[in-house]
């Protein structure tokens, strides 16, 4: 039972698999990648903390972040970390606001009060020192203006479209001003407009929202049409890459967001529980994208899919229609579509049961050798 439940863990569902058939190479190639980022974790304490702490609070960016080069990915690291402990400033019920809102307005600087609330924190501020001047400023910069954002929200409802936006803008879009920063400090690209990094910011932001039945769908179907307009500013950001490693870096989460995007678009089972991309689908995403025409179609290919579940009751279904539309027609235009092959929608695969049976025990072969290479406290 313990062999099927970690199977089931490590390379998902093996219905899944059985399923998509096609997902089982990527998904290795995956399993592989994140096994040999582990074990290149620095030797420096200070830069093993904050890699090994990466892979702890989100396994899906250490992996992307591998896309860099070792300058640029130290300053990124850090600066998701440093982002990662403001937002547990933010989150952490137990401060008081009198204390919490002071925190979150000094976090730049250093100050001692969240160095108590994070044990091991002194290790990130060791590696950020150690960063170049550039990427220190960019950081610094970025964690104040997203800092005394949080504050005013602190004491704020967010009760309106407007103040959504200005939410957004703090802990979302202010993450692609910062990106932008860090590219142009590492200089492998040129400075973007603060609009266009706000875009790919935004285009990340999670969704959130209270259940209500038909009304909670109706809102939900709303956020994702209002996280469409962003998907213009998105591709011309990422069409204006120069440096393979961060269109990598920068492309494979935007195709990830607007596939959940698809995936949630008047789904009411995101109310009731965890929707997001199968896993498979994901290594997929890794795996394959290169470069602008495999953005293109992934966008073309889940804004089908997305166009497919507008209900034209919907309030809103006329401007979501008009903005997948005009998606589409940017993708159509670039050319590329007939240059690659869509992986993303494709018509059920047929199998039979001798296929499964053999991927069944190369799966059973494979797990068994893994579980059998992996160090003996674990």
């Amino acid at each position: 039972m313990w062999c099927f439940e970690k199977l089931s863990e490590k390379m998902g569902s093996l219905g899944a698999i059985l399923k998509h058939p096609d997902d089982f190479y990527p998904l290795m190639k995956l399993k592989m990648a994140a096994r040999r980022a582990e074990k290149n974790i620095p030797p420096e304490p200070h830069w093993g903390f904050c890699y090994s702490m990466l892979h702890k609070v989100s396994r899906s960016f250490a992996l992307v972040i591998q896309q860099l080069d070792t300058e640029l990915r130290n300053a990124v690291c850090i600066f998701y970390l440093v982002l990662r402990a403001l937002d547990t400033v933010e989150d952490d019920t137990s401060i008081a606001t009198e204390v919490k809102v002071p925190i979150l307005m000094a976090f730049h600087r250093g100050t001692k009060e969240y160095k108590v609330l994070m044990d091991e924190f002194h290790h990130v501020s060791t590696a950020f020192s150690e960063l170049g001047r550039g990427y220190q400023e960019a950081i610094e910069d970025i964690t104040m203006r997203m800092g005394a954002g949080m504050a005013k929200f602190i004491c704020k409802e967010v009760e309106t479209i407007d103040d959504y936006d200005e939410y957004c803008h703090y802990v979302a879009g202010l993450v692609g001003l910062g990106l932008s920063k860090l590219f142009h400090a590492s200089g492998s690209e040129d400075l973007a407009s603060d609009s266009l990094s706000n875009s790919m910011g935004l285009f990340l932001q999670d969704l959130k929202c209270k259940e209500n039945s038909v009304k909670a769908v109706e809102c939900l179907n709303d956020m994702v049409t209002n996280a469409l307009i962003h998907v213009e500013d998105c591709l011309t950001y990422m069409s204006a890459l120069r440096d393979p490693s961060i269109f990598r870096f920068c492309a494979i989460p935007q195709i990830m967001a607007i596939g959940t995007l698809a995936l949630c678009y008047n789904n009411i089972e995101v109310f009731r529980g965890v929707v997001k991309m199968r896993r498979g689908l994901t290594a997929k995403v890794i795996d394959r994208t290169k470069t602008m025409s495999d953005v293109y179609g992934a966008f073309f290919d889940f804004s089908c899919m997305l166009k497919s579940k507008v209900n034209k009751s919907d309030p809103n279904a006329t401007k979501a229609l008009s903005r997948l539309e005009a998606i589409q027609k940017i993708c159509r235009e670039s050319g590329t579509l007939n240059k690659r092959k869509s992986y993303v929608i494709k018509s059920e695969p047929r199998y039979n049961s001798t296929l499964v049976f053999v991927l069944f025990i190369i799966l059973a072969i494979l797990f068994a050798y893994l579980s059998a290479n992996r160090p003996s406290n674990m």
